[in-house]
């Protein structure tokens, strides 16, 4: 992924006002970003833990989702879990049920979709292997290349993202 500025991150976001945009934090380290290693740009708003944000690469520039993270204690009773965007198993907090306000009038209505991704937004890392998720200590070893897994990853969340978007 190509580096972004904060002006680009925060033009960038469709489902949410511009003032929400203008008031979110960046990631405490976002000045140390592994961008050569990130598929697309996520966090947990440092100001607002139960705000999360997700930056994709699109054709027409960056595409900004804005998405509510479940408050402590509502998560499921469930061992272990699977991200839906890079199929990472996880111990049952390492997933969360992220849920984003659809794009426009839809969105200001209330409708939302939801997913279950990584709780810590570093899909890409680890796709590569950068980061190993706490169950099991490491990824289950996969037939595809890692240049498939990457792009299964980034359609997942083109799949997603279109989800939110869609009018």
């Amino acid at each position: 992924m190509e580096p972004l500025t904060d002006k680009q991150i925060r033009s960038s976001f469709v489902n949410c006002t511009k003032g929400e945009a203008s008031r979110l934090k960046l990631p405490l380290d976002f000045a140390e970003l592994p961008w050569d290693d990130l598929d697309f740009l996520g966090w947990v708003d440092p100001g607002a833990p139960l705000r999360a944000h997700l930056v994709v690469p699109h054709e027409d520039g960056p595409l900004g989702v804005s998405l509510r993270v479940p408050a402590a204690g509502r998560t499921s009773a469930v061992r272990s879990s699977m991200c839906q965007i890079c199929l990472t198993g996880h111990a049952s907090s390492g997933v969360t049920l992220l849920v984003a306000p659809l794009a426009g009038s839809r969105g200001r209505d209330g409708n939302t979709v939801g997913i279950y991704l990584c709780a810590d937004l570093a899909c890409s890392l680890y796709v590569r292997g950068k980061r190993q998720p706490k169950l099991r200590g490491r990824r289950q070893e996969e037939s595809l290349t890692l240049d498939e897994q990457i792009a299964r990853t980034t359609a997942n969340l083109d799949a997603f993202v279109r989800r939110v978007t869609a009018g």
